[in-house]
C-alpha cells in the first residue's frame, strides 16, 4: 500500500470515494413511493405537476443529495491527485495549515483531515491562524472552530495591519507588503513548530490568475506552482487545491457552514488588478469553458524548445542533429477533449 512513504493514488481514489458524509436514511415519511408510470415518466421529463407536495419534496431532497456527495467527491478527489502528482506530503510529515478565516483555508484544512483518515501514509495536522490586529476581527472565532473538530492548532499574533497601513497610501494595493510579512511570520512559526510542509489554500482559479497577471504586467510567463522550496531552502510550500474550481470550493463552504472571517484589509480594496483578471477568466468560462481549461492544462505542458528563453533552452547551440524526433512546425491538436471529470 506504501510506495516510497507517499500517496498512492489507485489506493487514494478507491478510498476517497468511500467517503460519504451525508445520511442514508430512509425518509420517516410512508407512503408517498412514486409507483404510477406516469409519475416515473414524471421524474425523467422533470415535470413535477401531478406530484403530490410530500413527493416533489422527496425528490428535491435526493436530489440535493446526490448533488452535495457528488460535490464533496469532486473536491476530495482533486484535492488527493494533486497531492500525488506533486508528491506534496509524504510518511511522517508535519503540515502546518495556514488558516486565515476564509473559505479557501476552511476548505484546505477540512479535506486534509478527511484525507488524513483515509491516506495510507502517516502525517499530522497543525492548523495556524495569524491574527494581524485588523479592527473588529473576531478573535474568538477561529480557535472556536478548530477546538471544535479536535485539531490541533496555533494563533500567532502580530500587528502588522498598523505596519501596512503606516508604510501604504490609502486607496493603493496592500496585498505585495502585506502578503511578505506574513510570509517571513509563517516561515518562522513552521520552523517552531517543527512543520515539514506548509500547505497553502490557493486554488485552480488563483493560479490562472496569476498566471495572466504575470503575463500582462511582469512580462513573465510565471504562476504559483503547486510546490516550491523557499527562498532560504529550509520550507516546502504546498497547494493541494491547486487542482480544485473557486466554484466548488464556495458551494463546498457553504455546504459544510464554515465560519467565514472576511479580511477587511484586503478586501475593500475593490479595483484590484487580481479582480480584473478573474473577471476576465469568468467571461472566457461563460462563453468557451474549455478555453480555460486548456490554458490551465498548459501550464502542465510546458516545450521550452518552441518559445523564447535562452536560459530554459539553449538556441546558441541549436544544430540540425539536435532535434530529429521533434517537429519544427507543430499543429495544435484542437480535438482532443481530456477535461476534468464531475
Amino acid at each position: 500500500m506504501l510506495s516510497n512513504g507517499v500517496f498512492k493514488k489507485s489506493i487514494m481514489k478507491e478510498d476517497i470515494i468511500k467517503f460519504m458524509p451525508f445520511s442514508r436514511e430512509k425518509s420517516p415519511v410512508k407512503n408517498t413511493s412514486l409507483k404510477t408510470a406516469e409519475e416515473m415518466n414524471d421524474i425523467v421529463t422533470g415535470d413535477h405537476t401531478r406530484l403530490t407536495d410530500v413527493q416533489a419534496d422527496i425528490l428535491k431532497k435526493k436530489r440535493q443529495r446526490q448533488h452535495e456527495n457528488k460535490l464533496t467527491k469532486r473536491v476530495i478527489r482533486e484535492t488527493a491527485n494533486a497531492i500525488v502528482d506533486y508528491n506534496m506530503i509524504e510518511d511522517g510529515d508535519r503540515v502546518m495549515v495556514c488558516l486565515s478565516g476564509g473559505k479557501d483555508s476552511y476548505t484546505l484544512l477540512d479535506v486534509l483531515c478527511t484525507l488524513k483518515t483515509r491516506a495510507p501514509i502517516n502525517f499530522s495536522i497543525v492548523a495556524v491562524n495569524l491574527d494581524q490586529r485588523q479592527p473588529g476581527f473576531p478573535a474568538h472565532v477561529l480557535p472556536e472552530y478548530l477546538e471544535s473538530i479536535g485539531v490541533e492548532y496555533h494563533i500567532e499574533t502580530q500587528d502588522t495591519y498598523s505596519v501596512v497601513k503606516r508604510l501604504i497610501p490609502e486607496g493603493k494595493t496592500t496585498c505585495s507588503l502585506c502578503s511578505r510579512l506574513r510570509r517571513g511570520i509563517l516561515y518562522r512559526v513552521a520552523k517552531e513548530l517543527g512543520a515539514t510542509k506548509i500547505a497553502l489554500g490557493h486554488h485552480r482559479d488563483d493560479i490562472l490568475a496569476t498566471f495572466f497577471l504575470n503575463l500582462f504586467y511582469a512580462a513573465k510567463l510565471k504562476s504559483m506552482p503547486p510546490k516550491l522550496l523557499s527562498d532560504n531552502k529550509e520550507h516546502v510550500v504546498i497547494r493541494p487545491l491547486a487542482y480544485v474550481l473557486e466554484k466548488d470550493i464556495i458551494e463546498y463552504a457553504k455546504l459544510r457552514e464554515f465560519p467565514i472571517i472576511p479580511c477587511n484589509l484586503c478586501g475593500s480594496q475593490e479595483n484590484l488588478k487580481r479582480k480584473e483578471v478573474g473577471e476576465m477568466l469568468k467571461a472566457w468560462e461563460k462563453k468557451e469553458p474549455k478555453k480555460v481549461w486548456n490554458i490551465f492544462k498548459a501550464l502542465r505542458q510546458v516545450v521550452p524548445s518552441h518559445l523564447m528563453d535562452r536560459e530554459l533552452f539553449d538556441f546558441v547551440e541549436l544544430t540540425s542533429t539536435m532535434m530529429d524526433d521533434e517537429l519544427l512546425f507543430d499543429e495544435p491538436n484542437y480535438d482532443a477533449d481530456d477535461s476534468p471529470e464531475d
